[in-house]
């Protein structure tokens, strides 16, 4: 059994509109801690993360206080909407869902995204067989990661989860068999 835990990043400051650079927010860096608690006990045996700052950081403390290195995996790096900052997130989110092979002149596509995200976790899953893997992600990634092994996952799902920052989800794995998927908020609601 490969148990993989998907942490969507904490909050972000958008001040900042370069997508590799974003750092998170104050309240990011104290929301982080969480994360850390959360994970304290699961026996972790590899951290890995996007190469985006947000994602690094959401995973840092963990990694920090377990003496433990962050490997920076670039395929599980986030969707690129465009070379622009795009105003109108919502309206073009929806679009993709709708046809995953939609996508801006200098963007990807969720099929691409998702193709480049899954190719990554099967490589993962190949060189951690049997361990605790966490995964620093991103919210468009990591939902295009569930909708691979959960296609009832769509829209409706992924503007739900865009204010859970951070966020978990542990996936069970069987080799390459995903067997279990479970949706961790860190917040009580």
């Amino acid at each position: 059994m490969t148990t993989v835990y998907f942490i969507r990043h904490a909050e972000s400051d958008y001040r900042n509109h370069d997508d590799a650079l974003r750092p998170l927010s104050e309240k990011g860096m104290i929301d982080r801690l969480l994360v850390t608690s959360f994970l304290d006990d699961k026996n972790i045996d590899v951290v890995l993360s996007s190469p985006y700052v947000r994602a690094i950081d959401t995973v840092k403390d963990f990694a920090d206080k377990h003496n433990m290195k962050i490997k920076t995996v670039d395929a599980f790096r986030e969707r690129k909407v465009d070379s622009i900052w795009i105003e109108d997130f919502d309206q073009f989110a929806e679009k993709q869902w709708k046809d995953f092979n939609y996508r801006f002149f200098d963007g990807e596509c969720l099929k691409k995204v998702q193709d480049r995200n899954i190719i990554a976790l099967q490589e993962a899953l190949k060189q951690y067989k049997g361990k605790s893997i966490i995964i620093g992600s991103h919210g468009t990634a990591l939902s295009t990661i569930i909708n691979y092994y959960d296609s009832s996952f769509g829209f409706r799902d992924f503007n739900d989860m865009k204010k859970r920052m951070p966020w978990i989800v542990k996936f069970s794995f069987d080799n390459q068999v995903s067997i279990k998927i479970e949706r961790i908020d860190l917040f009580v609601e």
